[in-house]
């Protein structure tokens, strides 16, 4: 990439990006041999664990990441080595160490999936009992739920009760159980784990590709998730378990191998355990676990090894074991919704197949748009008020679903019901009398209601500071709207049986199964919001177990696919990692800028010379910067390009230099070894490095030795090179910092945010008339919080609740209205996604967080 320099300045000779790792192995194997080499292995295994500890809101350079554990490997060889020396052979003790070493990634895996598998049957058991609660009781035991209160009987049975024989004390009581559920898991969520909030598909995504977020997969959130999970199911809230189950699945996993000192010190082998965890999270909510590896390989994992496959599956297959030998529902069913069909399908119905897909990909288009703009409003009035949100959501919610037999009971429960064949089934309130026509007419605009509140209903509530999927609704609203249109497919078959279009079908047996379109809808709602494609295919084949419904699953799912790229590349996901701003580059996307990386790298830097700088300066500097890493150069004037040093790097050898010695604020820093005569060229030197321990007592406390902290062959490119190549170089290596050098001379460097934020701007000039639109969209938004105002405040008089109880009621005086009149703080508290879009907005590591648990932003 560097092109040859000339002969008469003195250069730096850099060695290539190959052999980048090789030069820091090579560093540990000079003058280490016999006993020598233990200490050395030991201490240099303890400056690694010590050097990586990532801060909150970084990235993780998993090209450094790569080096260190491969330095720790070979002072682990040397170590055994000595061992070999001193004693001829290996004790048994050191084979069988050996051995658990070579076998601790399967017995992770196989904890981490057992207990999933444990945490995904306790958590179906809880959400069916609370979710039946609201309708009665069982007065043989009460922890029974209505299927095993009335086991074997098909329309109910006298054990079973409602609370009250009047309806509008059934109402009343619905309503009241739905508000202490809503208002407990956001209680819980906001005091104890504010991490545990929405699905985490998103943020779990970032996490996996390096972006450091503390806490989030921590033990808090693994138990808060875990107890609030079914309370938010069970409100009525149109959410869902399966996303966030990706979410406590890895939680899972993180602990877990958080107890293993393999995993503890080592990102990247806990990036295959989390991606493992994802496959599981997945293959326990939909019973499905080949379906849930291609999740992890096609939703969530930007590096899927073969290794990592293996493990995903492994760890995919415990987890499944173990909720099959639970067996929850017992019925033998990993999930509440599968179903089995013993007809096939006909070539006249891929029309109708066709028209379901169609519906699919504008249901994901049309609730991606709205939603964001739901959140956009979210962020800017509702951030300070989440449990009120939560639990007034959950109470209209309630009201408006109660009447409406579909979205009255549980989403899992009613998506079974619309999935079974008719004949030999139970009969759920008529939804089978498909002889009487007027009753049929009636079905058809119950499920028409219940598709269009559903789709309302996801917009406003997905988001909300609760435990909240969206996988489960979306399916659900597919599988109403799929329903429908089997109901009047098997209509027009019954009033025109001898139309050509349907010779097809064979007399005296059923022709039309309304069963499988709503399974078709489900699926290409699914894929519609996700924009997901073959895991989608094998999770519904895992779910049916029908062979012969592949094909118009593979149809549906192909046909959402292709409405949905008309509106947008990604699911919800990657729209909420774009909304909030997350540093992550998508291996989906391609792109086309025809610029090359001069015109996006940040040419203002801070440079560290690579001699004479003071320890008080240095120190001065890292106070009051943020980068999270600094160019060595061989002076400030020339800017030749010597190597980079981490912030956090510096930070430990500073912190150990005063701890060995007593260093003066006056000390000089060195970041090659003094006395070299060429201290860029990072050549090997005959002996070993100089360091703390080899500087000389009278020179220690005027001179610094950093150079075996800082990377000498750092990844740089050429100004020149096309901007997409460098994207490339993100994505596949994962380097946290890229530098841009000419001829040996630094210009500048680059990140991922700054190839995002030139990405932003292109695609807002790209989409200037859409974007338009945003200052239309505040307007709007400031109208709907005036009104909600003023509901609030006629409420509040009309209760006589005193000032405070009702905060949706205050004065002009009260905290709200003046946090309504307050400017939003931050770039990321645009009131529209439009806004944020344009601003360009990116996490990198310069955040602080909030009480709240939000990320406030400060810009480079």
């Amino acid at each position: 990439m560097n092109p040859v320099r000339p002969p008469h300045r003195r250069r730096s000779i850099r060695q290539p990006v190959s052999r980048r790792l090789s030069f820091a192995v090579s560093q540990a194997e000079q003058g280490q041999n016999g006993a020598a080499a233990d200490g050395a292995g030991h201490q240099l295994e303890e400056e690694i664990d010590e050097i990586k500890r990532y801060e909150d809101f970084t990235t993780i350079d998993w090209v450094q990441d790569a080096a260190r554990e491969e330095l720790r490997r070979k002072a682990r060889r040397q170590e055994h080595a000595g061992a070999y020396r001193r004693g001829g052979r290996a004790s048994w003790s050191r084979k069988l160490w050996d051995s658990y070493e070579a076998g601790q990634a399967w017995i992770v895996v196989t904890l981490i999936g057992a207990a999933i598998g444990l945490n995904a049957a306790f958590l179906n058991i809880v959400t069916e009992w609370l979710s039946d609660v609201k309708l009665g009781y069982c007065t043989t035991a009460f922890y029974l739920n209505e299927s095993f209160c009335c086991w074997g009987a098909e329309n109910g049975c006298e054990e079973w009760h409602r609370w009250s024989s009047l309806w509008p004390v059934n109402f009343v009581l619905y309503v009241v159980f739905s508000l202490l559920f809503a208002f407990t898991s956001a209680r819980l969520v906001k005091s104890f784990a504010p991490y545990a909030a929405g699905s985490g598909i998103s943020e779990i995504k970032c996490i996996i590709a390096g972006f450091v977020m503390k806490g989030f997969l921590g033990f808090w959130t693994l138990l808060i998730k875990s107890i609030c999970l079914p309370l938010a199911i069970a409100s009525g809230l149109s959410v869902g378990k399966e996303g966030p189950s990706v979410h406590y699945a890895v939680c899972t996993g993180n602990v877990i191998s958080r107890f293993f000192d393999k995993y503890k010190r080592n990102a990247a082998k806990t990036r295959e355990i989390l991606s493992a965890c994802a496959a599981a999270g997945v293959a326990v909510a939909f019973g499905s676990p080949i379906g849930g590896v291609l999740f992890s390989l096609e939703e969530m994992s930007s590096y899927f090894p073969l290794k990592t496959m293996w493990r995903s599956y492994f760890c995919a297959l415990v987890a499944t074991a173990v909720l099959a030998a639970m067996n929850p529902f017992r019925t033998g069913q990993l999930v509440m919704f599968q179903v089995r069909y013993d007809r096939s399908w006909h070539f006249f119905e891929v029309t109708f197949y066709i028209l379901i897909g169609i519906f699919g990909g504008l249901y994901g288009a049309f609730v991606m748009k709205w939603n964001l703009q739901a959140q956009a409003f979210r962020k800017k009035y509702l951030k300070e008020y989440p449990i009120a949100e939560a639990t007034l959501l959950a109470v209209a919610t309630a009201i408006l679903c109660y009447p409406n037999m579909f979205l009255r009971i549980d989403m899992t429960e009613s998506m079974e019901i619309l999935f079974l064949e008719c004949e030999g089934a139970h009969d759920y309130d008529g939804l089978c009398e498909w002889v009487i026509s007027k009753n049929r007419w009636t079905m058809v605009l119950s499920l028409a209601i219940a598709t269009v509140l559903r789709t309302f209903l996801v917009i406003i509530s997905y988001g909300c500071k609760v435990p909240a999927g969206i996988f489960v609704p979306s399916m659900a609203i597919g599988a109403s709207f799929g329903r429908m249109v089997g109901i009047l497919v098997q209509a027009l078959h019954e009033a025109f049986p001898d139309a050509r279009f349907f010779a097809g079908c064979e007399p005296d047996v059923p022709c039309i199964t309304p069963g499988t379109y709503a399974f078709l809808g489900a699926a290409a709602a699914l894929s519609g919001i996700m924009h997901i494609t073959v895991s989608v295919v094998v999770i519904m084949f895992e779910l049916t177990g029908a062979l012969t419904y592949i094909l118009p699953t593979m149809i549906v799912v192909g046909v959402t696919k292709a409405v949905g790229d008309r509106f947008g590349k990604g699911g919800i996901a990657d729209r909420m990692i774009w909304f909030n701003g997350f540093p992550f580059l998508d291996n989906k996307e391609e792109h086309t800028f025809g610029v090359p990386v001069s015109r996006v790298m940040t040419n203002d830097m801070e440079v560290l010379p690579v001699s004479g700088l003071e320890l008080k300066t240095l120190e001065r500097l890292l106070g009051d910067s943020k980068y999270q890493g600094f160019p060595v150069v061989e002076d400030r004037a020339s800017k030749v390009l010597v190597g980079y040093i981490g912030r956090t790097e510096l930070k430990y050898a500073i912190e150990r230099a005063r701890r060995e010695k007593a260093v003066s604020p006056n000390a000089r820093c060195f970041f090659t070894p003094p006395g070299s005569a060429n201290p860029s060229t990072p050549a090997a030197p005959t002996g070993p490095a100089v360091t703390f321990d080899t500087i000389p007592s009278t020179s220690g406390q005027m001179s610094i030795d950093f150079s075996r902290f800082i990377d000498p062959t750092p990844l740089a490119v050429h100004p020149r090179l096309p901007l997409e190549t460098v994207m490339e170089l993100f994505k596949k290596m994962g380097p946290r910092v890229i530098l841009i050098e000419h001829r040996g001379q630094l210009t500048g460097l680059v990140t991922v945010k700054d190839c995002l934020k030139y990405q932003f701007k292109v695609e807002a000039l790209e989409h200037a008339r859409d974007d338009s639109g945003g200052a239309l969209d505040e307007l709007r938004q400031e109208r709907l919080w005036a009104l909600m105002q003023r509901v609030g405040g006629w409420v509040a008089a009309r209760a006589s609740v005193s000032a405070g109880r009702i905060r949706l009621g205050s004065t002009a005086g009260s905290p709200l209205t003046s946090a309504t009149h307050r400017p939003p703080s931050g770039p990321m508290a645009s009131s529209s996604p439009s806004a944020a879009r344009r601003e360009g907005v990116m996490l990198e590591g310069t955040e602080d967080e909030d009480a709240s648990g939000a990320v406030e932003l400060d810009d480079r």
